[in-house]
């Protein structure tokens, strides 16, 4: 039997989107999709109640938030303006999150399509902590597949 492989751990997040922000990330999450449930009640030849057979229904994904420490680049207020601008075409953009590890060497890549950013919000401040601030992008998209 083959050894069992490690589980991949994820140090940072590197993130390219055609342009609009290329960067790293601390955190990310909703990458995947899933399927609607359709039940369809089958009856049985005698007519009685036969079985509750499932089949999938529309395929969705969920928005993808990424999380980073707040710096002086304001690459994610900016492509956010242009929604708030009404320019949703402009802000629709291709792009690209790559896992990586300790060597920042990519380890998993997933591809998305035309996505645009629902949401970005700052860090909560508060004077007595010293904790980082951090900023936060909510994308929502048409679609994403896992690459690698």
């Amino acid at each position: 039997m083959p050894e069992p492989e490690d589980p991949l751990a994820g140090f940072n997040f590197m993130v390219k989107i055609d342009g609009k922000i290329a960067g790293y990330f601390t955190e990310v999450s909703g990458l995947g999709s899933e399927s609607e449930i359709i039940e369809h009640k089958v009856v049985a030849p005698d007519g009685k109640s036969g079985i509750v057979q499932k089949i999938p229904g529309r395929l969705k994904w969920g928005d993808i938030t990424l999380k980073r420490g707040i710096t002086k680049e304001m690459d994610v207020w900016t492509w956010r303006k242009l929604v708030e601008q009404g320019k949703v075409g402009d802000a629709r953009a291709n792009g690209s999150i790559f896992m990586l590890n300790e060597a920042y060497e990519p380890v998993a890549e997933w591809d998305f399509v035309r996505a645009w950013p629902s949401k970005v919000s700052g860090p909560s401040i508060n004077a007595g902590s010293s904790a980082v601030g951090i900023e936060e992008m909510v994308l929502v998209h048409e679609g994403i597949t896992r690459v690698s």
